[in-house]
C-alpha cells in the first residue's frame, strides 16, 4: 500500500466539501474537510498536509486571512495552497496572490480541472509525493515493486513497517509525534494504543540495521521520531 498525499479542504459549503472529498479520495488522496477557517488554523497546527484547497469566505477566520497566517509560519510557508472562491473579479484574484496562494479556481470550477491543477501542483511542489521511487540516504524505497533496498542489500518488511518506512521518506529530517505517525499510518478512525508505534518502529530499525550500519532512525526525546 503506498502512500498517497493528504489533501485538506476548508469550505464551509458542505456539499462542495463532500463533492471535492468525494472525488480526490477516488483520485487516492487521503483527504480531510474543515468547514471553518478557525478550526483549520488549529488542525493545520498539527496536520500539515501536501497541498490545501481553501476556500476565501469562511466563518471564524477568513480564508485569506488563514493563507497570510500560514505563509508566517515556518512548518507551512511552502505548503502549496489553492484558493475557491466565487469572486472572480482580477483585483481579488491579486489580491489571493499577494498573501501567498499559489493558485486561484473562480465557483463554479469544473472539477476535472482542479484535480488536474491539484496532481501538477503537488509535482512541481514535492516530486516524491507522487514519484515511484523515494532515496533517502542508503534507503531506496519501490512504490510499484513494493520492495526496500540498503545499498545492494534488500530489507524484507511487513506491511506496517513499509508504510512507515515510507511515510518517513516523504519528509526526511522532519520529527513526527506518535500521534502524528498513529493518524498516518493507521487513521485517525482506528484506536491504536501509542505503544504500537514504538513496537513497529523496533522491528522497521532492526530489519533495515544490521553491523555496524548507521541507525537513520532517530528517537526526539519529548517529541517522537525523525528519518535521516
Amino acid at each position: 500500500m503506498s502512500h498517497t498525499p493528504r489533501i485538506a479542504v476548508v469550505e464551509d459549503e458542505e456539499a462542495i466539501s463532500e463533492l471535492l472529498r468525494y472525488n480526490l479520495e477516488a483520485e487516492g488522496y487521503q483527504v480531510d474537510t474543515i468547514l471553518r477557517g478557525d478550526e483549520a488554523e488549529i488542525h493545520l497546527r498539527e496536520n500539515v498536509p501536501d497541498l490545501l484547497v481553501l476556500d476565501w469566505m469562511l466563518p471564524g477566520v477568513s480564508g485569506i486571512e488563514l493563507c497570510r497566517r500560514l505563509r508566517q509560519r515556518a512548518e507551512t510557508e511552502r505548503l502549496p495552497i489553492i484558493m475557491l472562491t466565487a469572486r472572480g473579479e482580477e483585483s481579488e484574484r491579486v489580491r489571493g496572490l499577494a498573501v501567498g496562494a499559489d493558485d486561484y479556481v473562480v465557483k463554479p470550477f469544473s472539477t476535472p480541472e482542479l484535480l488536474a491543477r491539484i496532481k501538477a501542483m503537488l509535482r512541481r511542489a514535492n516530486p516524491s509525493v507522487l514519484s515511484h521511487v523515494l532515496k533517502v540516504g542508503e534507503i531506496v524505497l519501490d512504490r510499484q515493486q513494493h520492495r526496500v533496498y540498503r545499498k545492494e542489500r534488500e530489507i524484507k518488511l511487513g506491511p506496517t513497517e513499509f508504510r512507515l518506512l515510507e511515510y518517513f521518506m516523504m519528509a526526511p529530517g522532519r520529527v513526527f509525534s506518535r500521534t502524528q505517525l498513529l493518524d498516518g499510518i493507521w487513521g485517525r478512525d482506528i484506536y491504536v494504543d501509542d505503544r504500537t508505534v514504538d513496537v513497529h518502529i523496533g522491528r522497521l530499525r532492526k530489519a533495515i540495521n544490521t553491523g555496524r550500519e548507521i541507525d537513520p532512525i532517530r528517537t526526539v526525546r519529548g517529541a517522537g521520531y525523525a528519518f535521516g
